[in-house]
């Protein structure tokens, strides 16, 4: 036990990803980028509000479980126009969902990669993604 809680810690300090955190190559980094890209509008606990900044905890992942909802994740503006190459936005993308969501993490979950990112986020969403993300969201298992 003792073995692999010092082998998962090691995985994070030197950037690697830890077991259970498929498409996260450095949790530090994302940690770092989420506090500095996403946090000010959705908070440190993911809470966010249900005006401007929905909440992440215990509900970004679930959007994986409806037709249109993995693709509308990388569409939304925070993350579309994030100043953060591909690769690191996938990062950040896959460590938010296991961070706020593990719980409803499909699985089989295919994490983002940098090249389906670049894909989507040619196609950003405006004003189109309220009505877009309440769509989603009614389609998800209560």
């Amino acid at each position: 036990m003792r073995a692999g809680l010092l082998l998962a810690a090691g995985l994070v300090l030197a950037g690697a990803s830890a077991p259970g955190t498929p498409g996260v190559y450095d949790a530090e980094q994302a940690h770092v980028d989420y506090m500095l890209k996403c946090q000010g509008c959705h908070r440190p606990d993911g809470s966010g509000d249900e005006q401007s900044s929905p909440p992440l905890h215990d509900m970004v992942a679930r959007f994986l479980t409806v037709p249109g909802g993995r693709e509308f994740l990388g569409r939304v503006p925070g993350v579309a126009t994030a100043n953060l190459d591909d690769r690191r936005l996938a990062n950040l993308l896959n460590w938010t969902l296991y961070r706020f969501d593990p719980a409803h993490v499909p699985t089989g979950f295919r994490p983002y990669t940098a090249e389906e990112l670049r894909t989507l986020r040619q196609d950003p969403l405006r004003l189109d993604r309220v009505a877009m993300r309440a769509r989603l969201v009614a389609g998800f298992a209560r």
